[in-house]
């Protein structure tokens, strides 16, 4: 373990950028040198973290950590670079998810597999992170034979622009004049759609995809069978999720919540007699997943229905990667 690390920041001015800095400084992690990575057009601009910097290939070496906060063309293309200079690369995007040999890590979930890697950690998608979060508590003491998730997803998962068009939009609603969508597709102030990733000819959108190939390859379950409908909507930040989980033999809702209860990344969050339960609003900037509702399904003996929040930006990003970096340090 050495005391201070040099890390560096790839793609340091978005959204979860600006979050994973703040997080560093807020967890207290041991930065000895911080080189802050953006486009050309970004370069020179002085930020409460340090002057930000051209990505170029000198840039990398006497890295320890480098976090990956861009898409996945700018990950492919500098990844080989950071690798070679002896940097571990935590990235967000999904170029290495779905590789043989790169972990796919959720710290609570499968931290030791952060161990065994070559140089590229992936970090899963926001609502996969929020998912397993939930489930592997439950998981461990009753195996899960089947998922059925229905996501609501704020704009924060669309970048720091697709934000700003939700407060754009809102207020072009208001004084009565048409949405006017760039971000996105399709208006999303007052308005809900099915996510706007890539649709796939197997009739599942490409984000649909991710929370059942990455939950399988996370929990080491090849076999899980997990469906989902990803859907955005008009919330600033935090996403939604409504699980249904099917599991081999019933499973007492008192011991699902109490195992949820205790969990770690997980805050259980129910009040029946004020229909109180996890909400975007509430779980925004929190570390943990908020969990609730939790349900006999009435349909299905050996089923559960539970409902859960969490910040996409924070858990369901930078804050994971942190995290992924500290089991490393």
């Amino acid at each position: 373990m050495k005391n201070l690390y040099n890390v560096g920041v790839l793609g340091a001015t978005g959204a979860v950028g600006t979050e994973l800095l703040t997080l560093l400084l807020e967890r207290n992690f041991p930065v000895d040198r911080l080189q802050l990575l953006a486009s050309e057009r970004s370069v020179g601009k002085v930020t409460p973290f340090g002057t930000l910097e051209a990505i170029h290939p000198d840039q990398f070496v006497g890295l320890d950590f480098v976090f990956g906060c861009t898409g996945s063309d700018l990950a492919q293309q500098w990844q080989a670079a950071i690798v070679g200079a002896g940097a571990v690369f935590i990235d967000n995007s999904s170029a290495f998810r779905l590789v043989a040999g790169v972990p796919l890590v959720v710290p609570e979930v499968n931290g030791a597999d952060a161990t065994q890697h070559k140089g590229i950690i992936a970090n899963p998608n926001c609502s996969t992170i929020l998912m397993a979060l939930a489930l592997w508590p439950l998981h461990q003491v009753r195996p899960i034979r089947r998922v059925v998730a229905a996501t609501y997803q704020a704009a924060s998962g669309a970048g720091q622009a697709a934000m700003h068009e939700l407060q754009t939009q809102t207020a072009q609603v208001l004084r009565g004049e048409p949405a006017q969508p760039e971000v996105f597709p399709y208006p999303v102030a007052f308005n809900l759609f099915l996510h706007n990733s890539p649709m796939t000819a197997v009739g599942y959108c490409e984000e649909e995809l991710k929370m059942l190939h990455e939950t399988r390859k996370i929990f080491h379950l090849p076999e899980l069978a997990v469906s989902a409908t990803c859907v955005r909507v008009p919330v600033l930040r935090a996403h939604a999720e409504s699980l249904n989980i099917e599991f081999y033999e019933p499973f007492p809702v008192e011991q699902a919540r109490v195992q949820l209860a205790q969990a770690a990344g997980v805050r259980l969050v129910e009040d029946w007699s004020r229909n109180y339960f996890p909400m975007p609003l509430e779980a925004s900037g929190q570390d943990d997943v908020l969990v609730g509702r939790i349900r006999q399904d009435l349909s299905c003996p050996n089923a559960l229905e539970l409902w859960l929040a969490g910040d996409q930006i924070r858990k369901g990003a930078a804050l994971n990667a942190v995290q992924i970096a500290e089991i490393l340090r």
